[in-house]
């Protein structure tokens, strides 16, 4: 058992023969605090984005339902999915008579699924506005996604069921038609047909936080005014409200109970749609970045291993220097476990100072990444920057232990001779 003043005299010995030698003690922890600062760059980005996905489906609403021809986030497109017969507006009318429904809308939107955004450039006087994308929604939307009006109203069933040219801006396509007034009762010129601006939508939630979402540059008409402008769209997008959190459940067997019927599928044959709430989106988002995550902490976990390599090898050339000191140390009573403790010790030091320098590094990254790139959110966890300290001394634990075991066992006569 080591005494506690020999303890003390063991880590100042320790952290005096780091203080004799900081330019290689720095070049050795260069990869210990390169591993740890890109560990909390890492996974701040993945906290920033992941609470941002789960503020933005918080803001649709947890007894949301969608019902969709297709999965979500389809990338793959096989014969039988090309195939599928589309829902319906009159599908949307049956959900919306179900008893755990308690509002239903449709819609369709024109718009390049591949890059997110819109193919329309709107106009008005002298101003213009690229890739909105344009959407058909009935009058219930509003109520379904508790969409929030800033100036204006939304469209009504009369508007609906008399094609009226009205249409509601998003809060991009606003601000950039109109920077100094506001739109209402203004005509926007849209493929060449003049329509009035009756509301404007405060801006949405964004995974990507401050910067600019697709989805704020939108045009939203009402459904049969869009189908005027787009006879051939057919994709109707269904989304339900339940009339509580705790019948999502019912609600979603009642609709695929119901879309079954209505598309005549047999009893043994899968559903040929697909019903979904916000929290299955959460979960292809987790798919989608998971594997993304990890192959980037298994990058960033690179360093660390460099890092420790390089702990490794000037500790081994320590050793070799400090023989002659070894041997006399061992000479006066030094035992096995006081030199192997003391080289561990430092090793696990310079890993340990290289872990902080590296999280004042990470804190920095995190601090950059917003200014540089407003739409990419970077939040710092307290887990990960645990993690990453915890790593770098593990780091030092495990690479300095073979070095400080061969200090520990070297001959005593033979490292006195040692030139």
């Amino acid at each position: 058992m080591i005494h506690k003043d020999e303890f003390r005299e063991i880590v100042q010995m320790a952290t005096a023969t780091i203080r004799e030698n900081k330019m290689r003690s720095s070049l050795t922890v260069l990869g210990i605090v390169i591993g740890v600062a890109m560990v909390i760059g890492v996974s701040s980005i993945g906290r920033g984005l992941d609470d941002n996905v789960r503020d933005l489906v918080a803001s649709i609403g947890s007894n949301v339902i969608f019902a969709y021809h297709l999965e979500p986030f389809t990338l793959r497109m096989t014969q039988e999915l090309r195939l599928r017969k589309k829902l319906t507006f009159e599908d949307a009318q049956a959900i919306g008579q179900l008893p755990h429904v308690k509002t239903v809308t449709a819609g369709i939107r024109f718009f390049r699924p591949e890059l997110g955004v819109g193919s329309y450039s709107v106009k008005y006087q002298d101003r213009k506005v690229k890739n909105t994308i344009l959407e058909g929604a009935t009058s219930q939307a509003k109520d379904v996604f508790d969409l929030h009006i800033t100036d204006g109203r939304w469209f009504t069933d009369s508007d609906d069921e008399r094609h009226a040219p009205v249409i509601v801006l998003c809060h991009d396509t606003a601000a950039e038609l109109f920077p100094s007034e506001s739109p209402l009762g203004h005509e926007i010129n849209i493929d060449g047909r003049l329509f009035t601006v009756i509301g404007v939508l405060e801006k949405i939630k964004s995974v990507f936080g401050g910067g600019k979402d697709p989805n704020d540059n939108r045009i939203f008409l009402p459904l049969s005014t869009f189908k005027t402008l787009h006879p051939e769209l057919k994709d109707h997008w269904i989304s339900a409200k339940a009339t509580s959190h705790d019948d999502v459940p019912k609600a979603i067997d009642e609709i695929r109970e119901l879309l079954r019927r209505r598309r005549k599928i047999p009893s043994d044959k899968p559903d040929n749609f697909s019903v979904f709430t916000s929290d299955s989106l959460t979960d292809v988002w987790n798919q989608l970045t998971g594997a993304l995550f990890v192959g980037m902490f298994a990058v960033s976990s690179v360093g660390l291993i460099v890092g420790g390599v390089g702990v490794m090898n000037i500790m081994l050339v320590s050793v070799t220097e400090r023989t002659r000191e070894i041997g006399v140390r061992k000479a006066i009573g030094a035992k096995k476990t006081d030199i192997l403790l003391q080289f561990t010790l430092e090793a696990i030091i310079l890993t340990a100072v290289g872990g902080v320098i590296g999280i004042l590094l990470g804190a920095v990254v995190v601090g950059i990444i917003p200014a540089l790139w407003p739409s990419l959110p970077a939040r710092m966890s307290m887990f990960w920057t645990i993690f990453g300290f915890a790593s770098a001394a593990g780091t030092g634990l495990v690479f300095g232990i073979y070095p400080a075991w061969k200090a520990a066992n070297l001959d005593p006569i033979e490292a006195l001779r040692y030139e």
